[in-house]
This record gives C-alpha cells, structure tokens and sequence, in this order.
C-alpha cells in the first residue's frame, strides 16, 4: 500500500520510471496534507485563552477534518489502482473479434473509474475549503498561515487531480459521460481559484 510507505520511500518510488505513483496520488496525498493542517489549527485553538466560545465548532472541525484525511488517504491507493486496472485491460487478448470487443468494453470502463477516482478527490478537496476558512478566520492568529497553506494544498490537490480526470476524458467515447463529467470538472476549477481567492484575502499577517 502506497499510503503505509514512509515519506522518503514514497517519494523515491514516485521519482523512479515506474508509473504509480504519480500525480494522482500526489493531489491526494497533498489534499491529505490540507485536511491535517485544518485539525491542526483546529486543535491549536482548541483550549486557548482568548477562543473559549468557539470550543465545541473547533471540536467539530477536528472530526471533519480527520475524516476528509483518511478519506483522501484511502484515494492515493485509489487513484493507483485506477491506473493499473486500465493498464491491465489493454493487455488483454485481442485475437478474435469478440476478445476485440471485450478488450474495448474493459479498457473503456478503466478509463471511466480512472476518471471518477480523481473527480472524487477534487470534489472533497473543494468540499473542505468550508472549514479551512472558518480555521482561517476563527482559528487561533498564531496558526493562520498554517491555515492559508492548508487552502494553498487543497487548491493545488484539487486542480491537480481534475487534470487526471481530463486526460482520462480524452480517451472516453461515452459522450454522454464526457460531457456530464467535464461540466463538473470546470465547475470546480472555478469555485476552487475563487475560494481559494477568497480565503487567502482573510489571512491577517
């Protein structure tokens, strides 16, 4: 599992010619990274002089922000997998007519969960803006640029995995899907850039 390696090992893996892991799993990882700095600040205001009211939104952050985390931990072995499930359809048999058909059908389905794994890592990675900026705004000041840098990674992570979703849609020939899932993918580019945006523009240095 991708996710149990050290951080020396996983990136030496993802420097090698080896194809996972790759940028997929890197918008998740980094997604991942965004979700543990929002606990962070979270649990850093928790407790804290000055903050009192705001103890029980806090607590709530922290499980919603540890559920984003291991939820994206679960997508840099996703994403990998994805991966080499189209690799290993388009290994498949193509001698007869029918093992043509069955290869095109498998690739085809790959490529379409090779598309949704990432969708789903930009969608949450959008999500979590929502509690990144109330960190940012609430948090505790001493921790806010750890808050701005956690919607920095989320910004990136999620842009980063709807370029996977685009690559994939470009082999696609269900145009129905295509269509459908590009609609979101620009959706969620420009919420991302803006809210990202917006946040950023709170962060009082």
């Amino acid at each position: 599992m991708l996710a149990d390696k050290n951080i020396k090992d996983f990136l030496k893996e993802t420097a090698s010619s080896a194809p996972v892991p790759g940028g997929g799993s890197v918008a998740a990882l980094s997604a991942g990274l965004a979700a543990a700095l929002t606990a962070m600040v979270a649990n850093l205001t928790i407790g804290k002089k000055g903050y009192e009211g705001l103890e029980e939104e806090m607590e709530t952050i922290v499980k919603e922000a540890e559920e984003y985390k291991e939820r994206f931990i679960e997508y840099i072995d996703k994403d990998s997998e994805s991966f080499n499930k189209v690799m290993a359809a388009f290994k498949l048999p193509k001698e007869t007519e029918e093992e043509k058909e069955a290869r095109k059908n498998q690739i085809q389905a790959a490529l379409k969960n090779a598309a949704l794994v990432p969708l789903e890592v930009a969608k949450n990675g959008l999500k979590i803006m929502n509690i990144i900026e109330t960190v940012v705004v609430k948090g505790n000041k001493n921790a806010v640029t750890d808050g701005a840098v956690a919607a920095m990674m989320s910004r990136t992570a999620t842009l980063s995995a709807l370029y996977n979703v685009k690559i994939n849609l470009g082999s696609i020939k269900d145009t129905e899907f295509v269509e459908k899932t590009g609609k979101e993918v620009a959706d969620i580019e420009e919420k991302i850039v803006k809210i990202e945006k917006d946040i950023l523009e709170k962060v009082v240095l």
